[in-house]
């Protein structure tokens, strides 16, 4: 590294960020970038550790330690410091497909992993990613060049989120022709209407995929696979499809009064934000759906973060956040140590909108809604909450969170959104190609490996392995569109 001491002279600094009185105001990005002399600061942090874990991708006690992509973050931020910006382009896209994505959206799996956070701050590294990567916007770098010779196959894929999106990027540059149906009116998946704009800018994934068009990719909006065109048909068409639809099975609650109004699944409810806005031009917000209600988010991960600091945009009385876990430690357990993922409190910026609006943080632990109540109009009015005990369950050996009997006490809400989680992909389109699937819903595959029960069939992203982060979904596409050309080919360059 260029500097090798510099994590001991610079301390970590993020990017400026609006205030929360201030961003509240509108749906528009609020984390800024810093100076480039900052930047190369920042950079110069990254330490020469000799074992860099930030870029293993490796499976650490059930979960991912350092970057799925395998990014070389070292060789990246030591550009980044030496102010070589066109370079740290070019060495972070031969294994990035998007950064611009991940440099906003990702928790940062490089970062949890860095060595300098076993006793510092970790290297800022997602920041540096976000800085690479607009500089190359910035300064015309960024191209999806037209493959100079086509090999006359055929691809179909079925989804444009982060894996859809990865896989027929990589197949149009080896020069095969693809085709990727989208069910919903934009392309982008659960990038265009699971996150909010405030997170991801959807003016990115425009930026994106207009490049992508001018390659030669071809996207069909408002077609559902499965539904309108059979899979049958388009295995008529096609060399190959790849099924990249997501794991969007919502989970769903059973409680006497679910089917009251105004409950919604989460992201149902994000994405029908994120549609007005977009279908306005960001002129009209659709207040009507929280303003002056009482607020219950059921869940406590991203999306309903999410869905927090959404209704506090939307000018809600009041927002609670219901998480079944205890509260997690504030630091690292002994029995969590570096470089595991670090299971520990974590306050996300929906949360910190709601300190700053309601004055608490709104999350409650160990909590869960036993029962709906609703008005004479049919819809929910109040919800009854009851606490959890964690007990150890005898037959598995595990630990359960069991209702506490006499805990119940009731609370306002008149809009209620359900973030659970997922359960697995959708049936009808798996049926319609009539590929075989897992326990867990998901398309079965060899491990390791993304073809399908049946040739020419592929899947990728969450469809292939459940609920994930997009940087997985991204890794998922790249490494698929590698397996599918060989499969096409004979070999591959990809």
């Amino acid at each position: 590294m260029g500097k090798t001491a510099g994590f001991l002279e610079y301390g970590r600094s993020d990017g400026p960020v609006r205030s929360e009185q201030e961003r509240v105001r509108d749906f528009y990005e609020f984390h800024g970038r810093l100076s480039p002399a900052k930047q190369r600061e920042q950079a110069a942090r990254c330490m020469d550790c000799g074992i860099p874990f930030c870029q293993s991708g490796t499976m650490i006690a059930g979960m991912a330690s350092g970057c799925p992509l395998h990014n070389l973050v070292p060789e990246i931020n030591d550009l980044v410091y030496r102010g070589r910006m066109a370079e740290a382009y070019r060495r972070l896209s031969v294994t990035h497909s998007f950064p611009e994505f991940t440099s906003r959206v990702c928790p940062a799996l490089c970062e949890a992993a860095c060595t300098c956070g076993v006793h510092d701050a970790p290297v800022a590294t997602k920041e540096n990613e976000k800085a690479v990567i607009e500089y190359a916007y910035e300064s015309g770098l960024v191209e999806e060049p037209l493959p100079p010779v086509r090999t006359g196959k055929k691809v179909a894929v079925v989804g444009s989120g982060p894996s859809g999106l990865a896989c027929a990027q990589l197949l149009n540059r080896r020069g095969h022709e693809v085709t990727v149906f989208e069910r919903r009116d934009r392309v982008g998946g659960l990038l265009r209407y699971g996150i909010p704009n405030m997170k991801l800018d959807k003016s990115l994934i425009d930026r994106r995929v207009q490049l992508m068009e001018r390659a030669g990719v071809r996207f069909v909006t408002g077609t559902d696979i499965g539904k309108d065109i059979s899979g049958e048909e388009l295995e008529k068409e096609y060399d190959c499809i790849v099924l990249a639809c997501g794991a969007s099975n919502p989970r769903d609650i059973s409680v006497p009064g679910r089917d009251a109004g105004g409950i919604y699944f989460a992201v149902d409810f994000l994405g029908r934000v994120t549609r007005q806005l977009l279908d306005s031009s960001f002129a009209e917000y659709p207040y009507e759906l929280a303003k002056d209600k009482d607020v219950i988010v059921i869940g406590g991960g991203d999306t309903g973060n999410d869905c927090v600091g959404t209704c506090i945009r939307l000018g809600a009385k009041s927002v609670t956040q219901l998480e079944m876990m205890p509260e997690p430690a504030a630091s690292r357990l002994v029995s969590n140590p570096w470089p595991e993922w670090p299971r520990i409190l974590k306050t996300d910026y929906g949360q910190e909108e709601a300190i700053w609006k309601f004055g608490a943080d709104p999350r409650i632990y160990q909590t869960t809604v036993k029962e709906f109540i609703r008005d004479e109009q049919g819809n929910v009015k109040e919800a009854v909450l009851i606490s959890l005990s964690a007990q150890k369950d005898e037959a598995s050996g595990r630990m359960k969170m069991v209702p506490m009997e006499g805990s119940e006490r009731t609370v306002p809400a008149q809009l209620v959104l359900i973030a659970a989680g997922f359960l697995g992909s959708e049936a009808y389109v798996a049926e319609s190609f009539g590929v075989e699937r897992d326990a867990r819903t998901n398309i079965k595959t060899r491990p390791g490996e993304y073809a399908s029960s049946k040739e020419g069939i592929y899947t990728v992203g969450d469809m292939h392995r459940g609920q994930s982060l997009v940087v997985w979904a991204i890794s998922e596409g790249r490494n698929a569109a590698r397996e599918i050309d060989r499969a096409l080919m004979g070999y591959t360059n990809l």
